[in-house]
């Protein structure tokens, strides 16, 4: 298939754009390098810098099978302050996307949506038929692109399936998470590790958990790319499907650190910080509906091996 990956220059995209490489399909990549990275384009990609709302129309004119959607602001401390760039950024540039493929008769859609949507879970592990009450305007700007990509399906045919991440981690080849401003635990970790930063705040160990620390459910970044190779495939037209994406087991804060002390070789050092405010205990996903209707099996849910990959993506982008 011809795709159109937006984003591509990202973490995830440029993970998944390999993976849809490899695989054969032709691929082009969207991204105007807010926050992506040109090396991180994979070999064999046609790259295309420019804005999403701007140039979506223009490509997608060419004709393609599809698009996969990773363009989006996503810091949660942003999104407070400035709420304007992810109504902007993430929902309109989005309706703009969605404007173009009806336009131009792309027939399928895959979102990168949130976990974030759910914003504190009465239940543990979570379904896709939690409520959605996003506690933030990021969580906020993914839930309301669902709900236009379901209004596109409805009225317009659109075969559409969104996937609702939970904490992505790891590595694929030279393919790796490295944001400006870091906000993810196991990067975080990571850079103690290699000297980049001294310590790793834990926020909070008085929770109601087995350590006192926070329960948060990992998936590798490879995983994840498989179950989008699988929601294109089985993508409807005139149904928007909704698929959360975890390893459906949980890890404590003070777990992970560890893991990443046995992997790295180093103390690590970890100093208890107050709570943050909206934080939940627990967060674990259930993926029943996407292992009994995608077929998706996670294979690589050991925590050694997600920071194994990750640590060697580290190590290889450090100064020699």
């Amino acid at each position: 298939m011809k795709l159109l990956v937006t984003g591509g220059a990202g973490y995830v995209g440029s993970v998944c754009a390999a993976h849809l490489t490899e695989a054969g399909h032709e691929v082009v990549v969207l991204d105007d390098l807010s926050t992506g990275h040109r090396d991180a384009v994979p070999d064999g990609c046609r790259f295309v810098e420019g804005d999403l709302a701007e140039a979506a129309g223009t490509l997608l004119a060419e004709g393609f099978d599809g698009v996969l959607h990773f363009a989006a602001r996503s810091l949660v401390g942003e999104s407070v302050q400035r709420p304007e760039l992810y109504w902007n950024g993430n929902v309109v540039a989005s309706l703009r996307l969605l404007e173009a493929m009806r336009a131009h008769g792309t027939p399928r859609l895959v979102f990168s949506s949130t976990a974030a949507t759910y914003g504190e879970p009465e239940q543990i592990p979570i379904t896709e038929d939690a409520p959605t009450r996003p506690t933030n305007p990021y969580g906020a700007s993914k839930l309301a692109i669902d709900h236009m990509i379901s209004s596109y399906a409805a009225a317009h045919g659109l075969a559409a399936v969104s996937l609702r991440y939970f904490n992505v981690a790891g590595a694929h080849d030279r393919f790796g998470e490295r944001h400006a401003v870091e906000t993810h635990l196991i990067p975080i970790v990571l850079q103690v590790a290699s000297g980049q930063r001294d310590s790793v705040q834990v926020f909070g160990d008085d929770w109601d958990t087995p350590d006192g620390t926070c329960i948060r459910d990992y998936i590798h970044v490879d995983d994840l790319a498989d179950a989008h190779q699988l929601a294109l495939s089985h993508a409807e037209p005139g149904r928007h499907a909704v698929y959360n994406l975890g390893s459906g087991q949980g890890f404590t804060v003070h777990e992970v650190i560890e893991a990443c002390r046995a992997v790295t070789g180093h103390p690590i050092p970890a100093v208890t910080a107050p709570r943050r405010a909206g934080d939940p205990a627990v967060l674990v996903a259930s993926s029943e509906r996407a292992r009994s209707e995608l077929g998706w099996r996670p294979e690589r849910t050991e925590l050694a091996t997600i920071v194994g990959d990750a640590w060697r993506f580290t190590q290889d982008r450090l100064p020699v």
